[in-house]
């Protein structure tokens, strides 16, 4: 598996763009908050400090629900699953346009964090469903195109839409665009010739590809990488805005550009993956991944203009998709049998490092300063793309011959 050879010109299941429009349409909600952070705790009298909570709530329920969602998926349909779970964050969006408290758009958030939670990792599973190892890196960066287009259209939306109408005209509009979308990822779905889910509910199946998940090797790795990953990197998203203040920039439009250029690093990195494979390979590209982002992180540390911090944004999310890719990939051969389980806890660790990065990094700054924090996090991610190497070895799932 390090040593993937993709194809270019292959040709993958025309039902992906419906998956690539479901990953879009959830991803477009994930960070909307993040842009307009500093008028939410204007607004509702509270710090930046408390209104980045927003953030972690999300992020904490999106990782706290995957063990149930994944394992509903793989029971009950991941398709059907998709669809409900969309409308459930398009009404948090809109109900949270309309609260007045922290308290009530903090019950909304978590409830968008669910329904977020039942829609990306299931997209990656779907697709590694239904493409092969070989060619499925490809087929998922095209996946991950989509949630990439949705953070980048999202944050700078959102940025454009505060500016206009304030953060509950942010939700107000993303609520209603994800409730539309559900409609036609349904109506795509009805036409697609997916496996139809089992009629009934086996549990044994369940036990047996939770039994297979954590008899592989690669799973404790897989599974501490990506919570380092979401704690160092997307731990630092809530901050931008208030880093960007700081240096007298208070455009909220400006703020969603700079969150922006992470999702334009990572369509790069799905546009550039299928060239970049052959000449490097995994072992490359997540060591190529770690440096990228431990450079960056130590730039922004130093506080640039925003047009640097921008620019160390969109090499971010190149590196960061290099990294976080490869161990998709493995975290996608972990079982056969329960995929939509494996990388629903894969999602539950990675956003449980997003939830506890924002508090990591207040602690640290508060504590120690901006620019200490910075490099150690740095320092870490660094490291963590030769750990990953090291450590992670091609392994045939357990329930491999199942099938």
């Amino acid at each position: 598996m390090p040593r993937l050879r993709a194809d270019p010109g292959a040709r993958m299941p025309p039902v992906l763009n419906i998956i690539a429009l479901a990953s879009f349409a959830a991803a477009l909600s994930m960070r909307a908050l993040d842009p307009v952070l500093p008028h939410v705790a204007d607004e509702l009298s509270v710090t930046i400090a408390i209104a980045a909570g927003l953030s972690s709530a999300l992020a904490f329920t999106f990782a706290i629900v995957q063990p149930a969602l994944g394992a509903a998926a793989d029971l009950f349909g991941k398709a059907r699953l998709m669809v409900v779970c969309l409308v459930l964050l398009g009404v948090a969006n809109i109900l949270g346009s309309l609260t007045s408290s922290y308290e009530l758009l903090l019950v909304t958030r978590v409830l968008a964090g669910i329904g977020a939670g039942g829609v990306f990792p299931v997209t990656l599973s779907l697709t590694a469903d239904l493409v092969p190892p070989l060619k499925r890196q490809v087929a998922i960066s095209r996946v991950l195109a989509g949630s990439m287009t949705g953070n980048l259209l999202g944050a700078t939306a959102s940025g454009v839409i505060g500016d206009l109408f304030g953060w509950r005209g942010v939700l107000a509009v993303l609520g209603a665009l994800a409730i539309l979308a559900s409609v036609a990822i349904a109506l795509g779905f009805k036409n697609a010739k997916l496996a139809k889910p089992p009629g009934r509910v086996d549990l044994a199946v369940l036990r047996h590809g939770y039994r297979a998940i954590f008899a592989n090797p690669n799973t404790a790795i897989c599974y501490s990488a990506v919570f380092i990953e979401g704690c160092c990197i997307f731990g630092l998203f809530p901050y931008l805005a208030s880093f960007l203040f700081e240096r007298g920039v208070t455009s909220l439009s400006i703020a969603g550009m700079v969150l922006a250029c992470f999702a334009i690093g990572g369509l790069f990195y799905a546009g550039t993956v299928s060239r970049m494979l052959p000449r490097i390979g995994v072992n490359g590209m997540m060591i190529s991944g770690g440096i990228v982002m431990a450079l960056q992180l130590a730039i922004v540390g130093f506080g640039p203009p925003w047009q640097a911090q921008a620019a160390c944004l969109l090499l971010m999310g190149w590196g960061f998709y290099m990294l976080h890719g490869s161990l998709q990939i493995f975290s996608s051969e972990l079982s056969q049998e329960a995929r939509a389980s494996a990388m629903s806890l894969h999602a539950f660790c990675f956003f449980m490092g997003q939830s506890l990065g924002p508090v990591a990094y207040g602690f640290g700054m508060s504590h120690l300063g901006k620019l200490p924090t910075l490099l150690t996090s740095a320092l870490i991610i660094f490291a963590l793309g030769f750990a990953c190497v090291r450590l992670l070895k091609p392994t045939k799932p357990e329930d491999a011959a199942v099938r």
